[in-house]
Formats: C-alpha cells, structure tokens, sequence
C-alpha cells in the first residue's frame, strides 16, 4: 500500500474527513515555500499536494500560475522540487505527498528516470492534468507499476458516458473539481457537488476529494461533509503570496483543516 491509501484506510477508520494542501515548490523561494510545507502536518494537513513549476499551467488561474512563475524566476527545477520532498522526508515519513503537474517537465526528464527519481525522494503520487486517459500507457500504468498512485481529475462536465474511462486507472482518490474552469476562478457550492460525488461514488470505492474554490474553514466544512475530503490551493497560496510569515500561513491551513474535520 502506499502511504496515500493508508492514510485514507486510517481515516475511513477512524470516521474523519481528509484535509488536503497545495503549495507551489519554490514559491516564494525553496526555503520558504520547504518550512511551510514541513509545518503542513503540525497544522492538520493530511496529503501534500506539491505543485511543480510549469510555464504554461492551462488549468491553474491567475493565482497559481503566479506562483509558478515566481517559482521559475528563482530558478526552480524539478531537481530542485525532488530535493525538497527529500528534505521534507528526512523529519516525515508518514504524510503522503503528490506531485501534481504538467507532463512536460516528466517527459522531458523521461519517464522511466523520473519514477525512478521521484520513488526514491519520497513521492507518492503524481495528478498530471494535461494526460488524459487514452494516453496511460505515456505516464499513468507505468507510474502504477513503479508503485505510485495515479490521481485522476473528474469535472462537472464528465459525464456518465466519459466517467467509467477516467477512473479505469485511477488509483489513491478521485480528484473532483467542483467549478467548471480554472483554479481559484468561482466558489465552490455543497449543493452541486454533493450530487456529483454521490454519482462519482455509485462507481468507484476511492476516496473522492474535491477541490478548486475552497476559501474558507465555513466552505471547506460544507464541501468535505459531501465527500471523502477536500483540497486547498489558491488561497493558500495567496496568503504566501502576500508575504504573511510561515507562522501566520499554517495558521491559516489550521483554520481550513479545522473546518474539513468537522465536518
């Protein structure tokens, strides 16, 4: 098992909703961006999800894609994001993290080196939103076969014709995205999502976890109490962007992940 499906075993066991972090690797700087992400557990947060830096991150709206471009203006690299998840396993080996990205970088690397490469820093699974399912054989039943979980991302917009397809491979959760469009660009509402994850749900035993417009601990409260979980990125990575102190940002993620497990 990997440490993403034992986390979802030990908190279906014990009754509780996951709380789910993005934070973009290298934004503002490694440095920070690394003592934030160690302090992640401390305040809650029960999967990482680590942004690689990308130029052209289609699905990210304006406030990620920032991020990344601050992140590759201080010349963040993929070698440079693989050493923080080793930094960040040298204190944590319990907390599961997931690389999500864009294909590029991993093509670019190649995929067998990459797998390698990221099993041995510690990562535990990959959400690369630019492949979709007829393309598994690229990165998907290779990534599962090296022994990391493939996440897929289901939108309002899969239908039950398309739904089947995306969760054939699926594995560790279901990403659903409550928002038709990019991060950060809309609210997300409890009343439409919860009739999505009950469909997503009559199909597969995975956790499903949504995310995209979650801002506060009263939103992510409702948004988890419809599904297995919920995830955080933009406004997490907003209250990094305007330049709070690690302290104050995990404060914040405290309040979200307070919210999620309340639910």
């Amino acid at each position: 098992m990997t440490r993403i499906e034992t986390r979802f075993d030990t908190l279906r066991a014990e009754g509780r909703k996951a709380f789910v972090a993005y934070l973009m690797a290298g934004d503002p700087n490694v440095e920070t961006s690394l003592e934030v992400m160690k302090g992640l557990p401390g305040a809650g947060v029960d999967v990482i999800e680590l942004g690689l830096p990308f130029t052209d991150p289609m699905a990210d709206g304006p406030t990620i894609q920032e991020a990344g471009q601050r992140a590759l203006a201080g010349k963040m690299t993929l070698d440079k994001t693989l050493q923080m998840v080793r930094d960040f396993r040298k204190d944590d080996g319990e907390t599961p993290i997931v690389l999500m990205g864009y294909y590029n970088p991993i093509y670019s690397r190649g995929v067998d080196t990459f797998l390698r490469e990221a099993n041995e820093a510690g990562i535990d699974g990959l959400i690369i939103v630019d492949l979709p399912p007829e393309e598994d054989d690229e990165l998907c039943i290779p990534a599962q076969k090296a022994g990391l979980n493939f996440i897929r991302l289901a939108t309002p917009t899969t239908d039950d014709a398309r739904l089947p397809k995306v969760l054939q491979n699926t594995s560790g959760f279901v990403y659903y995205v409550s928002i038709t469009g990019i991060t950060g660009a809309a609210a997300a509402q409890a009343t439409d999502v919860g009739p999505e994850v009950a469909r997503i749900k009559a199909q597969t035993d995975l956790p499903v976890i949504v995310g995209f417009g979650i801002r506060s601990p009263e939103t992510a409260r409702e948004i988890a109490a419809t599904a297995d979980g919920c995830v955080v990125g933009s406004a997490i990575v907003a209250e990094m962007a305007s330049g709070k102190r690690t302290e104050d940002v995990l404060a914040f993620v405290r309040s979200l992940a307070d919210g999620a497990h309340s639910a």
